[in-house]
């Protein structure tokens, strides 16, 4: 929205000043009044509609669809080599299963802030910021089904 006021102001004063321009020059004995403001007018009618087909333009969604591989098999060896507790995998299991951090907690019987803290060292040793880029980082490794 601010990118589309800018636009405005900038074309109103370039049209401002090409007016003016002109006003000094040569045109202002020749033209019309009824000249410059139908110009002014068909500028901003084709910025307007530019500007409205491009706000409401429909935008393209593509939604990929995660296959689970029926073959699946648990690789303890890669849990290890990453350096993930017993405890950080089952924090993780419930992520995957979409829990809150809260309801983690509840499920294990732990506090919140040990729940934020596997998290947050789960996060360090998938390297990712988010749940959901861990989540996806521990099927492609095959942590979880």
């Amino acid at each position: 929205m601010k990118q589309t006021i800018i636009i405005y102001g900038l074309a109103l004063a370039v049209l401002i000043f090409l007016l003016k321009f002109l006003e000094y020059r040569f045109f202002v004995r020749d033209l019309s009044l009824e000249f410059y403001l139908g110009s002014v007018a068909i500028v901003f009618t084709v910025l307007g509609i530019w500007a409205g087909l491009r706000l409401t333009s429909k935008k393209t969604v593509v939604i990929t669809q995660t296959v689970i591989q029926p073959d699946f098999q648990f690789d303890l060896a890669r849990l290890e080599k990453l350096g993930i507790s017993k405890r950080e995998y089952e924090v993780l299991e419930l992520m995957a299963k979409g829990l809150s951090n809260q309801e983690i907690a509840d499920r294990l019987f732990v506090s919140l802030n040990t729940v934020k803290t596997h998290s947050s060292n789960l996060f360090l040793k998938l390297e990712v910021k988010r749940r959901t880029q861990a989540i996806q980082k521990a099927k492609e490794l095959q942590l979880i089904a």
